[in-house]
């Protein structure tokens, strides 16, 4: 599976040996807040999630969750992706860091990357990009990244109106 580079930055498929990583992640408050809980209590949890959620889609496709690495140090720091998601026709890009991470353009850096790489190499044009309403740093990158808000959403399953941004 292919990791793709930036001058900072490595971008690695997800898999199920990033349990640990993903376990800490998405149990963040900012992570709840923003993206939700996604109920995941173990590292066994975390693997099940990563076999079931990402893998499919990255042997299917080719791409999908990555975990943003620093290149000087090895550190795994975010996630970024492409993701196929119920309830929206648009590929939806996502994002989120530690909170350690974030403010420093490594959310920019990897996200406008992976959208340049998708779009190239695998023919993806049009992406898209759902956000909370009040979770404004994310509505910016969004933006910086090129694509506009367009309505509001509800994906199935959920009840929380979503902001919905897409690319011209």
């Amino acid at each position: 599976m292919r990791h793709f580079e930036t001058e900072r930055l490595i971008l690695k498929p997800a898999s199920p040996e990033d349990a640990v990583f993903f376990l800490q992640l998405y149990n963040t408050p900012k992570f709840i807040q923003f993206i939700g809980d996604r109920n995941l209590r173990t590292i066994e949890d975390a693997e099940q999630y990563i076999r079931n959620r990402f893998r499919p889609q990255i042997d299917r496709l080719g791409f999908g969750n990555y975990v943003v690495v620093l290149r000087e140090n090895q550190q795994k720091i975010g996630a970024v992706g492409i993701f196929e998601r119920e309830g929206l026709d648009v590929m939806d890009i996502g994002f989120s860091f530690l909170e350690a991470y974030e403010g420093k353009g490594y959310g920019y850096e990897s996200a406008f990357y992976l959208k340049e790489i998708i779009q190239r190499q695998y023919g993806v044009q049009r992406i898209s990009a759902i956000t909370s309403k009040d979770n404004y740093p994310s509505q910016k990158l969004i933006e910086k990244l090129g694509l506009t808000f367009r309505k509001f959403v509800t994906l199935p399953d959920e009840t929380e109106e979503l902001r919905y941004y897409e690319s011209d």
